[in-house]
């Protein structure tokens, strides 16, 4: 299957402000590239690239005053099945762990183990460790989080998104990413591309998206506390501790965002 991917977002300035942009495929998916995954700048900046401490493809620029537009439009090749999955994952107790999974089973910007600990064993402590823990966090979630994009707030974390009951994608990923790692099992917030590909198209326009990832047995595993079920077409472009670590544009001076387009769409032959 193959799929198109870009964006078109572009902000205000005040000033020069320099900006780092995590707009890219993730590098693990830069082989299933068919077309250049490349940032054009309106007007045209000069761009570098790095990989940050996560494995992350970023982009640093400075915006000149007046605004910026970024732009991108690609082909990326992709198997065209579901997230996969290992009802048998068994969990791997932490002297066990490989040391670079460690950190992501601390406490972290928006992922408050430390305040967690106790209603996360209240609520899950008597499910069978492994796959069937995780996804019945992820269930949880889902049933007890209801979704609306005006429920977002930049300041909202796990433990406001347990009392409130209310949020968008990032916040169902940051509940159950809390519960996880109070129950010793790293998982790491992720960002990308999912688009609406053969599914009921809902109402509102295509974003980017947010799930998160669960070490079980010997690698990562794909789950979704926002929707709780596979999905096909999922791009990942970067992953963290949580969404501080991962935003699309992390500005240093203010740029309001003025447009913001996104396309995920299955090409057909």
């Amino acid at each position: 299957m193959q799929i198109r991917l870009g964006y078109d977002v572009r902000f205000d300035t005040y000033a020069r402000t320099p900006v780092v942009a995590l707009l890219n495929v993730h590098p693990s998916r830069e082989k299933d590239l068919l077309e250049p995954d490349l940032l054009r700048t309106e007007p045209e900046v000069p761009l570098s690239q790095y990989i940050d401490s996560f494995g992350n493809r970023c982009t640093r620029f400075v915006a000149p005053l007046g605004g910026i537009r970024l732009s991108n439009s690609f082909l990326i090749q992709d198997s065209g099945l579901p997230d996969a999955e290992n009802d048998s994952a068994r969990e791997v107790p932490v002297d066990e762990l490989p040391s670079d999974t460690l950190s992501y089973l601390l406490a972290s910007r928006y992922c408050e183990t430390d305040l967690m600990s106790n209603l996360a064993t209240e609520l899950f402590g008597g499910i069978p460790p492994g796959w069937q823990r995780v996804q019945a966090v992820v269930a949880w979630v889902y049933n007890h989080v209801t979704f609306g994009y005006d429920f977002a707030r930049p300041t909202k974390s796990a433990l406001n998104v347990y009392n409130e009951k209310q949020g968008v994608c990032r916040d169902f990923q940051h509940l159950a990413i809390t519960f996880c790692r109070c129950l010793n099992i790293p998982a790491r917030y992720a960002t990308g591309y999912l688009g609406d590909i053969r599914i009921t198209l809902p109402p509102s326009p295509m974003d980017f998206s947010a799930w998160f990832e669960a070490y079980l047995e010997d690698r990562w595993w794909t789950f979704d506390a926002r929707h709780n079920r596979t999905r096909v077409g999922r791009v990942l472009m970067a992953v963290g501790r949580d969404a501080a670590d991962v935003a699309l544009t992390t500005s240093f001076g203010a740029m309001p965002l003025t447009q913001f387009t996104v396309v995920s769409d299955e090409v057909l032959c």
